[in-house]
């Protein structure tokens, strides 16, 4: 791609030749080094050729449905993705984030959504398990009440009973199993786990992970939690990690001792 290595990538997945130019240019402003694909199988070679560090990838394309392709890019890539669609009801969202999606916008959409968004992803913090100390930054009172952090294996790893995440690789792995989560579930996972005795409002967790942009967004946060849930083998009163806190927000569940 004749690209400086220090250079960020881009995977523009769109069947609309006007929108596949409007997200290559305000992608290319913002610092990134475009490929565009007209297809789900070109876009998923491309994804294979580039190691992007972003996919735009529109939910309706021509040969393969959009979600069909975030699962194929899911199991080869840890790119954010940003789904792109002109159905923007509830169903299409919860669709789009479960498998694996980081973020969706729907049309249509302005270049400076598109750049505000992407900024957000790419402000997310990269060692949530720290976050305790960062997202207090924003709320002074509540850093001075912070609770102890997860017990320490090593100076990346921590544990939460049967569960080890450690921030560095970015790895969490369950009763000795990787779990297959997406950059989002692991910066979620690690923000909770790094301060298991904090209960988390649903506004800090999104300002944590997410962003300021999306202060008003608890929409995004129950899905990932679910998401999180299900992959961890929580179900409904029975949570081994994550609990619910009724009116206020979530936290972990003590380990058995």
């Amino acid at each position: 791609m004749g690209t400086d290595s220090a250079e960020r990538r881009a995977v523009v997945i769109e069947d609309d030749a006007d929108m596949q130019s409007l997200l290559a240019r305000t992608l290319q402003r913002h610092g990134f080094d475009v490929a565009v694909a007209g297809t789900g199988a070109e876009g998923l070679r491309l994804v294979g050729e580039h190691t992007p560090d972003l996919v735009t990838l529109d939910l309706n394309l021509p040969d393969l449905d959009g979600t069909e392709v975030c699962r194929r890019i899911r199991a080869v890539s840890d790119a954010y993705v940003m789904m792109i669609t002109g159905r923007a009801d509830e169903i299409d969202e919860l669709m789009g984030l479960q498998i694996g999606a980081d973020d969706y916008i729907s049309k249509p959409f302005s270049p400076r959504t598109v750049q505000a968004r992407v900024e957000a992803m790419f402000r997310r913090p990269r060692t949530a398990a720290q976050a305790p100390a960062g997202a207090p930054s924003r709320d002074a009172a509540a850093a001075a009440a912070a609770p102890a952090a997860a017990r320490t294996l090593d100076g990346t790893s921590l544990a939460h009973g049967a569960l080890v995440v450690d921030v560095d690789a970015r790895l969490a792995v369950l009763d000795g199993e990787e779990l297959p989560l997406t950059r989002t579930e692991f910066d979620l996972l690690a923000l909770l786990v790094g301060a298991p005795r904090r209960v988390w409002t649903r506004e800090m967790l999104l300002r944590s992970v997410w962003g300021d942009e999306w202060a008003s967004d608890a929409h995004l946060v129950e899905v990932h939690v679910g998401n999180l849930r299900r992959k961890l083998g929580d179900r409904g009163k029975d949570s081994r990690f994550i609990r619910t806190v009724r009116g206020v927000g979530y936290g972990m569940v003590p380990p058995v001792a």
